[in-house]
């Protein structure tokens, strides 16, 4: 289901809209809406030991699967802020950002509801706070990768995947920080 579907009328006047679930017109004040992919930012942080932070979802969709710390930017946010912020907001912790690990497109939620996400995806470091979940997060933990959830225990679609190509190019690092792109 995309941005637009359902919508009928303008917004900003109220007029009926024209046109398609990819673009939308109003004819009466010239407005146009597009439909588009929600950017969000997420983070692969590993400690000293080479585990991986993730964080136990509380509330739907996928409520109490696994997933990457992370969230939605918001309007004029820079990824990097972004992904500070969210980080800081979920974990407690201030993280650095590093390396982008590439972009992933994802739904958030079913139905007549649900979103294309774009997930873009950083390496990151903790820098300092102390370690405490937010009210979105039941649980944070860190996995090594041998001793990570099962496929059906991750939120969203393209998690257990990268996880799956993460923790093949960390398994043999002995704890090291991470190596680049999964």
């Amino acid at each position: 289901m995309g941005l637009l579907a359902g919508w009928k009328h303008c917004p900003r006047c109220r007029a009926d809209l024209e046109g398609d679930t990819a673009r939308l017109t109003c004819p009466s004040c010239g407005s146009s809406y597009y439909a588009q992919s929600v950017p969000a930012v997420s983070a692969i942080v590993v400690d000293g030991e080479g585990r991986v932070l993730l964080a136990r979802r509380a509330f739907e969709p996928d409520a109490g699967l696994w997933d990457t710390p992370g969230g939605f930017l918001e309007e004029g946010e820079e990824p990097g802020e972004g992904l500070r912020r969210e980080l800081r907001e979920e974990t407690g912790l201030d993280v650095e950002p590093g390396s982008f690990l590439g972009t992933y497109l994802d739904t958030y939620g079913e139905g007549p509801t649900a979103a294309s996400v774009l997930n873009l995806v950083y390496e990151a470091r903790v820098i300092s706070g102390e370690m405490q979940h937010a009210d979105d997060v039941s649980e944070l933990r860190w996995f090594a990768p041998d001793e990570l959830p099962s496929d059906d225990e991750y939120a969203f679609r393209w998690v257990a995947p990268f996880m799956h190509r993460w923790a093949e190019t960390h398994r043999h690092d002995n704890g090291k920080a991470p190596k680049g792109r999964v």
